[in-house]
């Protein structure tokens, strides 16, 4: 993989996808449609995807392509893919939070090396440069890169006063008790991929979800915190997650700085 090329383009179509989702987002109502797993689904989506997918099949045609919006994508095999989630956090967009987010992610061998999680609501940009490190662009964004600045997670968390974040829309009583096995400074809520990066960038230490996620929701924020040397792990061992599973669910997982002390498993 050109990954100098891939960035460019990952950047490139978030950063036009997030353009039309604001159009849609900024207009007259629009109309929320429920997919056949009762998710809602939205014109933005539909938009957003068609762009993407459009783009990184011309780019990189010999690279698979997984994205949520297209169900004949969740049949293919294989451990190296290009994988979509062209409008994560469609509950925010429709309540018109912000919190939503165009995700777009390349995973090597079950890894996501390189991904670009971009709010446009928020004019917030992350992504995984050419060499693989995290950097958080801080705009105005145009046709070409403009000023980045590096991202790290804290490095050294202190576990009896961590920050931890905790999603806005799927918050429940399992992920309460597991937090509360932690000494915890404050807590702060996200939606969408956003977590992810909020441990990128040492604005939270730890981010368990116990939850059903698909490796779309969560690609490209894993390839961001781990750019910016966090670590993402299967909530159950703590073995690093791994993407290109069958159906491309995800288990219970935990994204932290590898200073947290992780706690077990209920």
């Amino acid at each position: 993989m050109d990954f100098e090329r891939l960035t460019t383009e990952m950047r490139r179509l978030a950063l036009e996808a997030g353009a039309r989702i604001m159009e849609i987002y900024e207009g007259p109502d629009f109309d929320v449609r429920a997919k056949s797993d009762a998710s809602p689904v939205t014109a933005a989506d539909e938009a957003a995807d068609a762009l993407i997918s459009a783009g990184l099949r011309a780019a990189f045609p010999d690279v698979a392509l997984v994205t949520e919006e297209q169900a004949a994508t969740h049949a293919l095999t294989g451990a190296t893919f290009l994988i979509v989630d062209p409008l994560d956090g469609t509950k925010e967009f429709v309540q018109r939070r912000g919190d939503f987010t165009v995700n777009i992610a390349y995973v090597e061998n079950g890894v996501p090396v390189r991904g670009v999680v971009y709010a446009p609501a928020k004019g917030r940009l992350f992504y995984t440069t050419a060499g693989g490190r995290s950097v958080e662009e801080t705009g105005p964004f145009g046709a070409a890169a403009g000023a980045t600045r590096p991202i790290g997670v804290n490095p050294t968390p202190d576990n009896r006063a961590l920050m931890v974040v905790a999603s806005k829309s799927h918050r429940d009583q399992a992920t309460d008790d597991y937090i509360g096995g932690y000494g915890v400074r404050d807590m702060t809520s996200a939606g969408s991929s956003l977590k992810f990066c909020l441990v990128a960038t040492g604005e939270a230490d730890l981010y368990p979800r116990l939850g059903r996620t698909m490796e779309w929701d969560t690609a490209a924020g894993d390839a961001v915190l781990r750019g910016a040397g966090g670590n993402v792990v299967r909530f159950d061992d703590h073995t690093p997650l791994a993407y290109g599973k069958p159906g491309f669910e995800n288990p219970f997982f935990i994204a932290y700085a590898p200073g947290v002390l992780l706690q077990p498993a209920g």
